[in-house]
């Protein structure tokens, strides 16, 4: 990659002000001033801004995050704070999520920067499915397990939902797997059938469950078998 481009990714910034942090002999690869942004880095060298390290990114990433309530999974809000403040990572900007979270939802969210793997997530063809842990304001009545099997009709939309599957954990806590993605779904699901979700916590994503040892706003890379995984989901 040619060092302009290199450093306009890591720094966020303009190849024009790049090449103005360049001319002043701020950029060194190797420990040497270069001052040239049509410099091709290799793999092996080591680029630094003002004495910093630089990291190059040698393929996609893909990470697991435990996101806390108040967090919107944009990557840019001007309103409110976003999952990026927990990522620790180089150009962590350019992470997206692979299925997002309303703002009041917790647990698991999926990062990458892969845009085909996340589509396999994300796309209503590949019927990914989801399993939230649902907390109601009343006690869930008994045909719900039924109706949500056979489907519901949400309010504004034509076709019911696809068969998803309730599980009671106790008289107000649930846990629901559906296989769509429908805006605010769960949650107008349960409206659907005369209840209110309180508290909504994501457990999974395809083969990929949450790591109970991340605490809210704690973070890992996913291993290469939950990466894999993910080809194989329905």
């Amino acid at each position: 990659m040619r060092l302009d481009k290199f450093l306009s990714q890591q720094l966020g910034i303009s190849r024009n002000l790049v090449g103005r942090e360049l001319r002043a002999g701020l950029v060194t690869i190797n420990d040497e001033i270069v001052k040239s942004g049509s410099y091709k880095i290799l793999p092996e060298d080591e680029v630094a801004y003002d004495g910093n390290p630089l990291v190059q990114l040698t393929g996609p990433r893909y990470f697991m995050l435990n996101k806390p309530e108040g967090y919107v999974c944009s990557t840019d809000d001007p309103v409110n704070p976003t999952i990026l403040y927990f990522i620790d990572e180089p150009v962590a900007d350019k992470l997206h999520a692979a299925g997002r979270l309303d703002m009041d939802t917790t647990g698991l969210v999926l990062l990458t920067d892969d845009g085909q793997w996340s589509h396999r997530i994300t796309s209503p063809r590949h019927h990914c499915e989801k399993t939230y842990l649902v907390t109601l304001e009343l006690p869930l009545a008994d045909n719900t397990a039924e109706l949500f099997t056979a489907g519901v009709q949400l309010h504004g939309e034509k076709n019911l939902t696809k068969p998803a599957l309730l599980e009671p954990v106790d008289e107000t806590t649930v846990r629901l797997t559906i296989s769509e993605g429908r805006y605010h779904q769960v949650k107008r699901m349960f409206a659907a059938v005369g209840n209110h979700v309180v508290a909504l916590h994501r457990e999974r994503i395809g083969n990929i469950f949450l790591d109970s040892d991340l605490e809210p706003g704690e973070y890992r890379a996913l291993t290469q078998q939950e990466v894999d995984s993910v080809g194989s989901a329905r």
